[in-house]
């Protein structure tokens, strides 16, 4: 269960809705990146601090939810996080959580209310892209085509026998802004909970367990001082 006042992707939590985090979702499953290799969260600001849950439970959240839905539901099979109480003992202001997956991605969320500056931001690295949704900004997606190639490196004798040798070389590419047109999230959450009424389809809420056990696991964590906690498969 989530702690009383949070709530998860409902109605006062329509952050898969915002449409930067559609086009950051279509952008990565279109392939456009290449694979994922690790991405990192930040959700900062010098703002309302709670008494009754900690930044992990009032910011990650929102966090956790768009996480697996860029990554199409994939359950990470551990997390360790370590937090630190500077305003009131045992309420952790600020969090650090790194959540690793089978399929080789590893994820990192920092989330603190003591922070000079609003930060909004999801960096995806990619094998051939990079992408950055920073909800602040008035560009909410920019798309970097930058990294590092691996080119073969012929061998000292000028021939193609050896395979395993490789130079490696910076990428430095065009920065592309899309356009980002959409309606008001909570709108388009109302419209698609209809759709999903009339035409019974699975709605994009519907990794709110997955999302509870995620950040039990990362509290867990915290009470241990950043033990890696795995998650066991759920339960049917």
């Amino acid at each position: 269960m989530l702690p009383f006042g949070v709530t998860c992707c409902g109605r006062e939590f329509p952050c898969l809705y915002n449409a930067a985090v559609v086009e950051t979702a279509r952008l990565i499953q279109s392939g456009a990146i290449g694979e994922v290799l690790y991405l990192y969260m930040q959700r900062l600001n010098l703002g309302q601090v709670r008494t009754d849950v900690n930044a992990w439970w009032n910011l990650a959240p929102h966090d956790v939810s768009i996480l697996l839905h860029l990554l199409r539901g994939e359950m990470p099979d551990s997390i360790s996080a370590r937090g630190l109480a500077y305003l009131q003992p045992g309420i952790e202001d600020v969090v650090f959580a790194v959540l690793t997956f089978a399929s080789g991605i590893t994820a990192h969320i920092h989330v603190s209310w003591l922070d000079p500056e609003k930060v909004r931001r999801v960096t995806i690295v990619g094998s051939e892209r990079m992408i950055v949704y920073d909800d602040t900004s008035d560009d909410k997606v920019a798309i970097h085509d930058r990294g590092v190639d691996r080119i073969p490196r012929l061998g000292e004798r000028m021939d193609f026998d050896d395979f395993d040798r490789w130079t490696l070389r910076h990428r430095t590419g065009d920065i592309r802004l899309p356009r980002i047109a959409g309606q008001e999230p909570l709108r388009a959450e109302a419209s698609h909970f209809l759709e999903c009424i009339e035409q019974e389809k699975e709605p994009l809420t519907s990794q709110a367990r997955n999302i509870v056990r995620i950040l039990e696991a990362g509290q867990e964590s915290l009470l241990h001082a950043g033990e890696t906690i795995a998650l066991a498969a759920s339960p049917e």
